[in-house]
This record gives structure tokens, C-alpha cells and sequence, in this order.
């Protein structure tokens, strides 16, 4: 029998590896950690409004 079309698109939905995330992108982007060098970072709005990144992977922030 074949899936269903929703049960497809969990797989489609899959977050890409760093490791080929900096293939197709090039190493070394603006965005890596700089404590672990993970490019797992996201931007985090702050009570005051300000932008924050944070790895991910580690747990670092810095602004």
C-alpha cells in the first residue's frame, strides 16, 4: 500500500547536517559558534528587543 501524502512530508521536513550544510554553503560562515565552531545558531530576541544568537550545540550566546 502506499503512504499517505502527509506521512511523506515528515520525512521531506528533515534538518540538513552541519557537516552538509557547510558544503553546499562553504565553511566558515558569518554565523558559526565562536566557543564550539558549530554552525547550529539561532537568533534569540531578548526582553529589551535586542537580537541575540545562541549555538545549539554548546549553549553560548553573545550579541
Amino acid at each position: 500500500m502506499a503512504a499517505s501524502g502527509a506521512e511523506g512530508a515528515e520525512t521531506d521536513a528533515v534538518a540538513e547536517p552541519a557537516e552538509d550544510r557547510a558544503a553546499v554553503h562553504g565553511a566558515g560562515s558569518l554565523l558559526d559558534c565562536p566557543s564550539c565552531g558549530s554552525a547550529q545558531v539561532v537568533h534569540v530576541l531578548g526582553d529589551d528587543g535586542g537580537v541575540s544568537l545562541v549555538c545549539t550545540s554548546c549553549g553560548h550566546s553573545w550579541s
